[in-house]
């Protein structure tokens, strides 16, 4: 099988994640992984044998690197971002896909000139519990769909300190809704703040959007619950689909009492994630989470954040 050269730039918690895996994957050679923090970098590149350096840079001057992935605070996705795509490597930028929209736009213009990819890390794309749930929705499974709601709760996580609770956790379900519903929202509308003493940013968010398509969904997230919680349902006009992430599990309900667990096939997202980017490489296809799904999702936040702001509604 064909393997493609591969880089990591932010080797901490999720880029650790990202090496341990293409140091697994069938399609993939890690080549090199960069991180500022020496200590870190140290230990990563001793236990996956790869080659570290504290400058990223060094990672981009190497030819045989066809892709990089990026995994630094998102404040520098866009620097960091610019320079891999001038340097011509394809890029995976985790979510969120920029801080600023103007950044995203810049970044994914800039992508489009240089004929590489650019992909956005939205992970859960890629959990089969979310892939079962779609098949479901376009085999018509619960009719026309109403509403959606999703709560992603748990404790604050100290190593996040850059953004908040809305950009953190509430953008993977905006994504989901996004590639769920196939429409674009029109009107967002939401409430947030913080409670925490440590944390300078809204540690507590609820988000309500209304879809071109009439959906209308419902989300909660916060770093206030002392348990995680990762739960969707969608209620159309002849069922619900109910989807929890962590376990991986989908539950269909209909009329008469109907249930149905529906089988999945429990996966690693964030395996199959970088599987499908390096894929995506391979034969100069469109990433399946593009950038621009990466702006729309940064669209959707940065409405919610101006609606809880001005407590208004926002129109899209």
């Amino acid at each position: 099988m064909k393997q493609t050269n591969v880089g990591v730039i932010g080797v901490g918690s999720m880029g650790y994640n990202h090496v341990r895996i293409y140091s697994e994957l069938e399609n993939a050679n890690l080549v090199a992984i960069s991180d500022m923090v020496r200590g870190t970098l140290d230990n990563v590149s001793k236990e996956f044998n790869t080659i570290g350096y504290v400058d990223f840079d060094n990672i981009l001057q190497i030819d045989d690197i066809e892709a990089v992935n990026i995994c630094v605070p998102t404040v520098f996705h866009h620097d960091v971002v610019m320079r891999a795509i001038e340097a011509g490597k394809n890029v995976l930028v985790e979510k969120p896909v920029a801080s600023k929209l103007s950044e995203a736009e810049e970044m994914i213009n800039a992508a489009e000139d240089a004929g590489v990819i650019l992909a956005t890390g939205h992970v859960e794309r890629f959990n089969p519990a979310v892939r079962v749930a779609k098949r479901l929705l376009d085999e018509g499974a619960i009719g026309e769909v109403v509403t959606a709601n999703s709560k992603r709760l748990g404790p604050y996580p100290p190593r996040i300190r850059d953004v908040g609770v809305a950009i953190d956790l509430a953008i993977h379900d905006i994504d989901i809704f996004n590639y769920l519903f196939e429409s674009k929202a029109n009107t967002v509308y939401a409430n947030m703040s913080s409670k925490l003493k440590n944390c300078e940013f809204e540690d507590h968010a609820e988000i309500m959007t209304k879809y071109d398509s009439g959906v209308l969904s419902i989300l909660e997230t916060n770093w206030l619950t002392p348990y995680k919680k990762r739960q969707l349902n969608i209620t159309g006009l002849e069922g619900i689909i109910s989807v929890d992430y962590g376990n991986q599990t989908v539950t269909l309900y209909k009329e008469d009492n109907h249930v149905e667990n529906i089988k999945v096939e429990n996966k690693e997202p964030l395996k199959e994630e970088l599987r499908s980017f390096v894929n995506a490489v391979q034969t100069k296809k469109q990433p399946e989470v593009t950038g621009t799904d990466g702006y729309e999702a940064l669209k959707i936040v940065d409405a919610a954040m101006k609606s809880a702001k001005d407590k208004t509604l926002i129109y899209l």
